[in-house]
């Protein structure tokens, strides 16, 4: 069987959802995945897919017209600062549209808080049939896979699972083997993307290092096969799931479009491992 591609929202920042979701039909993926949990950040817009009836009716009219389905939603985070119980309203209209799984990540390096809050949020997903996903990010506060493995063991719900962004990962010094030897209960999707092993190989912005890795993550990732970092490694170690291509790149949307990107994002993925004989 091959592998099912997601188109994530990163990687077309600030298109609504019927566009998204279109947008996916004619370029080739099998699932969206949409941001209806706002980050609130500077100029982006938010699709509270909860409180806009007139939305959620809209986005779930173009599921339905292009026979697209919703894989997950994001971004259900823990910070000391967030209310998780915000999150609930997101978690049903995203259980009424079809989808399976939540998207999560923490902020905060205290152990004991994230741990109580991760279970919740498992348990809120779990009241709707969803999987609660956490990615490990190097600069946040769970930062490697075994930081978010003892997470998931340490919490125990059946519903709750570890994403593995490839950028991410290479970052936190994640190897393929590594990945290989991990029992696969705890992975359930793959964020997809290329770019610099580490912030040494990234643009420099004002001289800015410590901004360096966030840049990179939310404006210039690398089309598959054009990073260092061995994506066909790790996604031959996780067999058979899912891959959303999360793949912002604002210079390369000026250029092709969001259209043209989202595009140009799954073929050089689907080149890249017919060349390296993934499946």
């Amino acid at each position: 069987m091959s592998r099912k591609y997601s188109l994530a929202y990163l990687t077309i920042p600030g298109t609504n959802p019927m566009d998204q979701i279109r947008i996916a039909k004619e370029t080739g993926y099998d699932y969206v995945s949409l941001r209806t949990i706002p980050m609130h950040l500077p100029g982006e817009p938010e699709f509270l897919l909860d409180k806009d009836p007139a939305l959620f009716e809209a986005t779930k009219k173009a599921l339905a017209e292009y026979e697209m389905k919703l894989m997950d939603i994001e971004l259900a985070r823990v910070r000391p600062d967030l209310n998780i119980d915000e999150y609930e309203p997101a978690f049903e209209k995203a259980a009424e549209l079809g989808g399976t799984d939540v998207l999560g990540s923490v902020w905060t390096r205290d152990r004991g808080y994230y741990t109580e809050q991760v279970a919740k949020i498992a348990e809120m997903a779990k009241k709707y049939g969803l999987k609660y996903n956490v990615e490990f990010l190097p600069w946040a506060g769970v930062r490697n896979l075994q930081e978010a493995i003892t997470l998931v063991d340490t919490v125990g719900a059946d519903n709750l699972f570890i994403m593995v962004d490839t950028l991410h990962a290479g970052r936190a010094g994640v190897t393929p083997e590594e990945l290989a030897r991990t029992d696969k209960k705890y992975f359930n999707f793959i964020h997809l993307c290329d770019g610099p092993a580490g912030p040494d190989g990234d643009v420099v912005l004002d001289n800015i290092k410590d901004d360096l890795m966030l840049y990179t993550a939310r404006e210039a990732r690398y089309y598959p096969g054009e990073g260092d970092i061995n994506i066909a490694g790790m996604v031959k170690a996780l067999p058979g799931l899912p891959l959303s291509i999360e793949l912002p790149h604002l210079e390369n949307i000026k250029k092709l479009g969001v259209d043209g990107h989202a595009k140009r994002c799954l073929e050089t993925a689907k080149a890249y491992f017919a060349k390296n004989h993934v499946d």
